[in-house]
């Protein structure tokens, strides 16, 4: 689901721009007052959580892959609004660190998994948990559901995102200009899978997160249980550092594991690169993939102006002067983690400064 650089218009990417744009400041506006306090640090363990889980691609039909994101757990203890902040961060940090998804397309992948993802597995949650206990085996399906169907809603808009990309932009031939494939192929390449492994990952991940904080930290589900009775949502409150800790080991443990998610053979469909739609051996798995439509002749114009656009540090998360691909993959899991630890930390700094500076004045 993260669309490459020259897969959208740049009109589209503004557009998308500036509707996740509306999003962040809508979050930022909701809990203002809370990253004064303590939302911060469990902001960053989730954003660190979906920048882990995403690293974790699964095989899908076709030949492909997709992973889970972490959108429904996130949802779940952050709100709607933290969940859009920490999962809009960690994609954020895949496309300008790894090459993970486009600058330009950043606004629209954040729209479509931070966004549209956040809010559709809140809704979901809180309408299937409804007023159940806390530590009800309800919570943990309401929290499956959630999670599944947030992924699919997200792979869903992706899917139409790209699927109108021929039909708007194409050159008086009826050529591409960008995103090659229109809805009719799109939208079943994408949901295939989603609605298959993809989502089925997202589920497992989103109940046995719920499962585990039940009896962990179950104060980090208070938050948005719609319990008459909930106290103020923990991330406002002072046992979040200990919370935050107690996640922080659990992303520890399952970094440690991300060289498995190498092992997935394929690319995600829809995030080919210049190299890929160029080669024939690729363009016959990509046509196989997307229920045997062949590719067009050429590269579309836009892919090849727009996919050299940024070129990341440790692009497909494979420095170079590492030569073990596992290891190597390990090492960014290391990095991407390791900047969302210190975060918090540099937050924490500049706003005791700024303390200081008040009482000083």
């Amino acid at each position: 689901m993260h669309i490459p650089d020259g897969y959208l218009s740049p009109s589209t990417c503004a557009a998308f721009y500036l509707l996740a744009g509306s999003g962040w400041y809508a979050a930022l506006k909701r809990i203002k007052q809370l990253l004064a306090t303590r939302a911060i640090p469990l902001i960053s363990v989730f954003a660190a959580f979906s920048f882990v889980v995403m690293m974790f691609n699964v095989p899908l039909p076709g030949g492909t892959t997709g992973h889970a994101v972490g959108i429904g757990v996130a949802a779940i203890v952050l709100g709607p609004w933290g969940s859009i902040l920490a999962i809009s961060i960690a994609i954020a940090i895949q496309a300008l660190f790894f090459g993970d998804g486009g600058i330009t397309t950043l606004g629209a992948n954040c729209f479509n998994m931070a966004i549209v993802g956040s809010l559709t597995a809140y809704a979901v949650y809180r309408m299937v948990a409804a007023n159940s206990n806390l530590n009800s085996r309800r919570r943990v399906l309401a929290a499956a559901v959630a999670g599944y169907v947030a992924i699919n809603a997200s792979a869903l808009i992706t899917a139409v995102e790209l699927g109108i990309q021929p039909m708007l932009f194409h050159d008086a031939g009826g050529t591409p200009l960008y995103a090659p494939y229109s809805l009719h192929v799109a939208i079943p390449a994408m949901m295939i899978g989603h609605l298959t492994f993809a989502g089925l990952a997202e589920a497992v991940i989103s109940a046995g997160m719920v499962s585990y904080l039940q009896r962990a930290d179950v104060a980090l589900l208070r938050g948005v249980s719609g319990l008459a009775h909930a106290p103020v949502p923990v991330i406002a409150g002072a046992s979040a550092d200990r919370s935050s800790g107690r996640l922080w080991w659990a992303v520890a443990l399952l970094l440690l594991f991300t060289p498995i998610g190498i092992l997935a053979a394929g690319t995600a469909w829809g995030e080919w690169s210049s190299a890929d739609l160029m080669n024939p051996h690729t363009r016959e798995q990509i046509g196989a993939a997307s229920g045997n439509h062949v590719l067009p002749a050429s590269v579309p114009v836009g892919i090849q102006k727009l996919s050299a656009l940024w070129t990341a540090p440790f692009p497909g998360y494979a420095p170079r002067f590492v030569k073990n691909p596992l290891f190597g993959y390990l090492l960014s899991a290391m990095f991407g983690v390791g900047f969302l630890v210190l975060a918090p930390l540099f937050a924490r700094v500049i706003a005791r400064k700024r303390a200081m500076r008040s009482i000083g004045s």
